[in-house]
């Protein structure tokens, strides 16, 4: 609808199809990027295209195709960066290394703002809520605008399967847990955009998905 608070365009990047999301307050048309692995021509087309004046750069963890590129384009921009949680640190402080191995541009960052659980960040006059969701990596971190019924889950969630545990310091229960209690409270109609695929509901994972519906875990 044309009166709805919050725009959102999702633009995979990379050669790991990364969903990239442009998100905009249709009020003031400021905006940010959550995760902006790389592509940044591609991204800075996008904001262009849709009136969008970019504030800010949001990561929900460190890995190399969710924020290899979010330093360069925050110099680019002149925009700040906030999240992920600190204990993603040592993820971001190998974003080279990792991008020469994947052969993606990356480079370390200091974001402006790490973020915390319970934290608040502002897109416009949009608030979204800061959940710390640990399991994929320590440090991932999902954000959730309440009033449209949205959250951005990175690599917590998908439609039909969940986050890897199997990288450094990831911890399946941690996830499992993040997953049913962080985000099965946000509500069943609540969308949630993954990092990599399809959009869909917490009500329709909690259905269906064969790692974390409510079946599943009853007789796990």
């Amino acid at each position: 609808m044309s009166d709805h608070p919050l725009r959102l365009a999702i633009l995979p990047v990379t050669a790991f199809q990364q969903n990239c999301s442009l998100v905009w307050c249709t009020k003031t048309m400021r905006g940010a990027f959550v995760d902006p692995g790389g592509d940044l021509p591609r991204l800075k087309a996008a904001a262009e295209q849709a009136g969008v004046t970019i504030e800010k750069i949001l990561v929900t963890h460190g890995h190399i195709d969710h924020c290899g590129a979010a330093g360069i384009l925050a110099d680019e921009l002149g925009v700040p960066i906030e999240g992920p949680h600190e204990a993603d640190l040592f993820w971001i402080a190998r974003l080279h290394e990792d991008g020469a191995q994947y052969n993606i541009p990356g480079r370390p960052f200091t974001p402006a703002r790490w973020l915390v659980d319970g934290d608040e960040v502002t897109v416009g006059d949009l608030t979204f809520s800061v959940s710390h969701c640990p399991g994929h990596t320590p440090g991932h971190v999902v954000f959730h605008h309440a009033e449209s019924r949205l959250a951005l889950v990175g690599d917590v969630l998908f439609k039909g399967s969940v986050g890897r545990w199997d990288f450094p310091m990831g911890n399946q229960q941690h996830l499992l847990r993040s997953i049913v209690d962080k985000l099965w409270p946000m509500g069943d109609d609540t969308a949630f955009v993954p990092g990599h695929g399809e959009i869909s509901t917490f009500g329709h994972e909690r259905r269906t998905n064969p790692y974390v519906s409510d079946r599943t875990l009853a007789s796990a």
